[in-house]
């Protein structure tokens, strides 16, 4: 609706507020305000008006969609942007605006209430006489009486509830006392179940390493003594005898092959996966994974074919770690295709600076239910091929961890019948490692290990805190080279955490790198990133300017 006026006051005196104030209420009244929300638009008025009354100032109440508003226009010239009355009347009403020469005031009206007429509040507000100090302060009085029998009655009232609140704590806290007795049972046992799980886990990956390497030196050795047996040395045999050797040193391969499998596994699931990278040629990788594997698609008609972007020629990555995964993925690719081809393309994601390898097949694909299990441990993918290959159903399980270990990631999409695409992203870094340590303070685990890949190449290691306590824990044992610090976590938050790093002679020097999804509420004497959207290269030029460099 247009802005409708309901009465001018001038405020040339003190005694005008008065008139003001009575004029208020009744506007407030009129425009069916409830009776608190009457006396707090008179009493803004009446704060207000004491600020900018003098000679030539004025107020207009009036009516504007769905908002009471009363302007003020005034002559004085100092800032009243911090005065105590414009402050009181602030916090009274729903808006204040203050401009230079006027203030306005706005309450809103609620869309049920029903205000008078504007005819009619006009032809009611100017029937109201002017009152005298005497009167609007009896007028006062009468609002202060009723008010102080609500308080009073609410205090009543406020007394008999608590009664009964206490009646319910007391019961609540026998009820919390019996239960905290059965938790505090149930996590001994949970804790016990854990030490049990713990220890089982630990046998098993004992075990696994033990037996794998156990079975790898017996398994060799027969390899070599087939070799002797079948080379150019060896004493003449019968195309039978050949053929027998051939299959057992075939087969030992086969075998040495899945025992190393086994003890990879061991060594991802413990943790001690490490990384060792260096400036790794990946065209030239992957011309010699074609050259290894091109007489087995040879054999089954498929064509191996590779192309590598220029910008992804030379990755800062593990050598070894690398070719273990691609050589996994081409030869699932050429165990499950039949006709057609498997191909290795390796590009450049600009945008979130990795490089992208994908392997895709034209082979038999995977069906839905199936492709969600393809990295369990020992799965295996029931189809007529399956049956006639041979292996534990670890590779592509063990090929995700080693990925991870890179800082990268390894996802696999599917259609039945139309082929299989393998994804392999890795942070793309030309190397060596800027810096030794980074901390990454942050109840986010999801958002730690993105970090983690983000920081692959550029750090040598990488410590994690899921709170602020966790992390001064760390950083005492040994102190990083930056951390990275959320401000929202549990236990100690990202301000406190900052603070303890002021008041510590050791730690104050720590550079730091605020990450957080507030960044607005971030110190502003340090560098600080958000987490939305947050990129490789934005993090990475942060943390070289909270080291002091220019990047």
């Amino acid at each position: 609706m247009a802005t409708a006026e309901l009465i001018r006051v001038r405020l040339d005196a003190e005694q005008d507020v008065f008139v003001l104030r009575r004029l208020g209420r009744a506007a407030a009244e009129l425009a069916g305000l409830e009776p608190q929300d009457q006396i707090r638009v008179a009493t803004a008025l009446s704060e207000a008006g004491r600020e900018v009354f003098g000679p030539g100032a004025y107020a207009v109440i009036s009516l504007a969609d769905r908002h009471l508003l009363i302007t003020f226009d005034h002559a004085h010239q100092e800032d009243l942007t911090r005065s105590e009355g414009l402050t009181l009347a602030g916090r009274l009403v729903d808006e204040i605006t203050l401009d230079k020469g006027s203030v306005t005031l706005g309450k809103r009206l609620q869309p049920r209430l029903r205000p008078a007429p504007v005819a009619e509040v006009r032809a009611r507000l100017a029937q109201l006489s002017p009152v005298t100090a005497l009167d609007e302060l009896r007028e006062q009085n009468r609002e202060l009486a009723g008010t102080l029998e609500d308080v009073m009655r609410l205090n009543a009232e406020l007394q008999e509830t608590n009664s009964g609140v206490l009646a319910m704590y007391n019961q609540l806290s026998d009820e919390l006392e019996e239960t905290n007795r059965g938790v505090v049972a149930l996590y001994a046992e949970l804790d016990e179940k854990s030490s049990l799980l713990r220890e089982s886990y630990e046998a098993r990956n004992r075990f696994w390493a033990t037996v794998s390497h156990e079975l790898r030196t017996p398994l060799n050795s027969v390899i070599g003594l087939v070799r002797l047996l079948i080379g150019p040395g060896g004493d003449p045999m019968t195309e039978e005898q050949a053929h027998q050797v051939r299959l057992i040193g075939s087969s030992t391969e086969t075998l040495l092959e899945i025992v190393s499998e086994l003890l990879d596994m061991a060594k991802a699931e413990s943790g001690r996966l490490d990384p060792q990278p260096s400036h790794v040629d990946l065209a030239r990788m992957a011309e010699q994974l074609g050259v290894t594997l091109r007489p087995t698609s040879e054999r089954v008609g498929v064509e191996l074919r590779h192309e590598v972007a220029p910008e992804v020629h030379e990755l800062y990555v593990d050598e070894g770690m690398l070719l273990r995964i691609l050589r996994n993925l081409l030869s699932n690719a050429l165990k499950f295709t039949e006709a057609g081809e498997v191909r290795l393309s390796a590009h450049l994601d600009v945008a979130r600076d990795e490089a992208v390898i994908t392997v895709t097949d034209t082979g038999i694909g995977i069906s839905g239910e199936h492709l969600n299990r393809v990295f369990e441990d020992f799965y295996q993918v029931p189809n007529s091929l399956q049956v006639r290959s041979r292996g534990t159903g670890l590779g592509l399980p063990y090929a995700r961890r080693l990925a991870e270990a890179l800082g990268g990631t390894l996802e696999l999409t599917s259609q039945e019948g139309e082929g299989t695409t393998a994804t392999l992203s890795l942070p793309h870094y030309g190397g060596p490692p800027e810096l030794a340590r980074v901390l990454i303070a942050d109840d986010d685990e999801v958002f730690r290990a993105a970090s983690r890949r983000m920081l692959y190449g550029f750090a040598t290691d990488v410590d994690e805190a899921a709170d602020g306590a966790a992390a001064l824990e760390l950083m005492a044992a040994a102190p990083p080279d930056v951390v990275l610090v959320d401000l929202l976590m549990p236990r100690m938050d990202g301000h406190a955490l900052l603070q303890r790093m002021s008041e510590d002679d050791r730690l104050s020097h720590i550079p730091v790198v605020v990450v957080t999804i507030a960044p607005q509420r971030a110190p502003r004497d340090m560098v600080v990133l958000s987490k939305h959207g947050l990129r490789r290269e934005e993090l990475l030029q942060a943390i070289r300017r909270a080291r002091g460099g220019t990047a």
